[in-house]
């Protein structure tokens, strides 16, 4: 008779140079459920699941894994998927130049007589996109996808290996709203129709308590609680007390800024897409004051991070042009360098591509933007770059073990933190914040929120992307809304919310300067 514990680890230990990421961790999964994995970044969560699915080999760590009532120990991650044991990770692992087909049988072809049998491969793949919900073809490039369809190929390539649990970090953090919930849908789907397990790291707590039934909570590598969904009463306030070991009565800390005159104003911006020959910006214009936090909404693809990205020095997209002023004065900048020169600083929301060299060390990154301030007469002053780093991390409170250490080794979270460091060493005026707490946890939200409040209150000019409409509307002064690449609107902060925001997506009118005056008209 099978256990009624699909996976079962018990104290799970793992130390890495200086840190003990893992202290005797235990987990009980049951079969045919959703179990829930939260905590703090740096708690242990991604590396616990790297342990499970042999990326950490056996004998990298100490204790025991129990699979469907076997003891288990995976030297690499092939030996996991044998047994039905899938991981997605945050970051997808597709080729974006091959198809979805194969895509989904990379190193795991099928093939017959020493040739790969394309016909079968086609059909199974045909079948697992309709279990996924895709009505894609197989022969479709990964490229030309978007992420919320790409994730859902993901699922299908673990459904392809017959899998029994399925391990999902940080499933949404990149898709709109309704990419979301389809996505979370699916999980559902999996466990009712299919009798998949899954295991979901997410730092989406309204998520976690939408599907899940169970919940195990890390807290700086040690197992803090366990809480059954369906037995007791679980919301986002009992989860956050467990994680942050603290309540957070408030998520959006108030401020008390001083909003003065217009830092920063861009008028009738537009640019190009850089392949193709479409506008990605339309005739934009938008204005942030000193001690203003400004928020940009819009639906996935609504073209905010293009937007900002081309003002900020054309690093994005063809024929940028427009008008830019910084203290009423116009200025022209044609790179990034002169855009840093000039004040502006922008935390990318790819912090892996464009934020971090993720070989390089944290004072390297953290230098980088800045290397003027720790140069004497053209030599690097090391101990000048440690102090100086050591400074802008703790102010973020970072996780790490030494200053040198690679920015690859850490979190998805600190990671983020760095980046942000990065940009505040550089003491800029204006600052462009894309998705800044993507992948972070509550507690380091906060935390950053209060980052974001201090800079507004020194009287810097702050503009925030985001993704989850309230962190915009519960950080913002004012918020504009985005759709495909044109300024629909502003609301103030007394009228903002997530339905106001929706009704100005969906209007048939548009906000437009002319003649130094903002004016609504029909599109």
């Amino acid at each position: 008779m099978k256990n009624d514990y699909i996976l079962e680890m018990k104290n799970i230990t793992k130390d890495f140079p200086g840190v003990r990421a893992l202290d005797n961790v235990n987990i009980k999964v049951k079969r045919g459920e959703i179990h829930a994995l939260c905590g703090e970044n740096g708690a242990g969560k991604s590396t616990l699941m790297k342990v499970l699915s042999g990326v950490i080999p056996d004998g990298g760590y100490d204790g025991e894994i129990f699979f469907d009532g076997e003891l288990c120990a995976f030297k690499n991650i092939k030996q996991s998927e044998r047994l039905g044991i899938g991981i997605i990770h945050q970051e997808l692992a597709l080729i974006q130049e091959l198809s979805i087909a194969e895509n989904i049988f990379l190193a795991n072809e099928i093939v017959k007589r020493g040739v790969i049998a394309w016909d079968e491969a086609n059909q199974r793949t045909q079948s697992l996109l309709r279990k996924v919900g895709l009505d894609e073809t197989p022969g479709e490039l990964i490229k030309d996808l978007s992420v919320g369809k790409q994730q859902l190929v993901e699922i299908a390539k673990a459904l392809s290996k017959d899998i029994k649990l399925l391990i999902l970090d940080e499933p949404t953090s990149s898709l709109n709203e309704e990419d979301s919930q389809n996505l979370l849908k699916l999980i559902v789907d999996l466990k009712e129709k299919q009798g998949v397990t899954s295991i979901i790291i997410s730092h989406k707590l309204s998520e976690l308590e939408q599907i899940g039934d169970s919940l195990t909570v890390l807290r700086d590598g040690k197992t803090v609680d366990y809480l059954d969904m369906k037995q007791e009463v679980v919301n986002e306030d009992r989860i956050i007390k467990s994680m942050v070991g603290r309540e957070i009565t408030n998520l959006y800390p108030k401020r008390n800024a001083k909003i003065g005159e217009t830092l920063f104003e861009v008028k009738n911006w537009s640019a190009v897409h850089p392949l193709y020959d479409r506008k990605i910006v339309d005739n934009a214009s938008f204005h942030v004051k000193a001690g203003e936090v400004v928020g940009f909404a819009g639906l996935m693809g609504a073209g905010r991070t293009e937007f900002l990205r081309s003002v900020f020095g054309k690093s994005y997209g063809r024929n940028a042009e427009g008008e830019l002023y910084i203290k009423g004065k116009p200025v022209a900048i044609k790179n990034v360098e002169q855009a840093i020169k000039h004040g502006l600083a922008y935390a990318t929301e790819d912090r892996k591509t464009y934020g971090l060299i993720l070989i390089s060390s944290i004072k390297n990154n953290v230098s980088l933007a800045s290397l003027d301030k720790v140069l004497t007469r053209g030599i690097l002053d090391e101990d000048k770059e440690v102090v100086d780093t050591e400074k802008q991390v703790k102010a973020l409170k970072l996780k790490y073990s030494n200053i040198n250490q690679d920015t690859l080794n850490l979190s998805g979270g600190n990671q983020q933190k760095v980046v942000l460091s990065k940009w505040m060493y550089s003491d800029p005026d204006i600052l462009i914040l894309d998705e800044p707490t993507r992948g972070i946890d509550v507690g380091a939200k906060y935390e950053i929120y209060t980052i974001i409040n201090q800079l507004a209150e020194m009287g810097k000019a702050v503009i925030v992307i985001s993704s989850e409409m309230p962190e915009v509307i519960g950080l913002s002064d004012r918020v504009y809304v985005m759709d495909k690449g044109r300024i629909k609107g502003q609301i103030g902060k007394e009228s903002v919310s997530q339905e106001a925001i929706m009704k100005m997506i969906l209007s048939k009118k548009v906000e437009v300067l002319e003649n130094d005056e903002l004016k609504t008209k029909a599109l």
